[in-house]
């Protein structure tokens, strides 16, 4: 037993170092519906998606825009927080060419890191 909390402690304190820590977060800014957002996001595109409405804002009760599946390429741009308490990120479908709101929790890797800055 000891033997395999040994083995966890360098992956632990790798995780730990490579996250950052801050005292602060982002203001929690819903984006209504009809909000775009700027491209702040440089991470390659993702396939994450599986069955994920892209909607006009951050929030359940905005229109659906469109559907992103894992076989779809998705360009993030940034996230911020929606009415209902989670995160949404603004992306690009670069499969179908549609940009909208996909609530993080629907994203396998959890969406983008990059804080949209409203």
């Amino acid at each position: 037993m000891k033997r395999g909390i040994a083995a966890l402690i360098p992956a632990v304190a790798a995780v730990a170092m490579a996250v950052p820590l801050t005292l602060s977060t982002p203001a929690a800014a819903h984006a209504s519906c009809g909000t775009t957002a700027p491209d702040r996001d440089s991470s390659s595109w993702n396939r994450t998606a599986d069955g994920a409405n892209e909607r006009s804002g951050s929030s359940t009760s905005c229109t659906i825009k469109g559907v992103a599946y894992n076989t779809h390429r998705l360009d993030y741009h940034c996230y911020t927080w929606g009415n209902d308490g989670h995160s949404w990120t603004y992306l690009r479908n670069d499969s179908t060419g549609v940009t909208g709101w996909v609530r993080d929790d629907l994203l396998s890797d959890g969406g983008s890191l990059v804080h949209c800055g409203f």
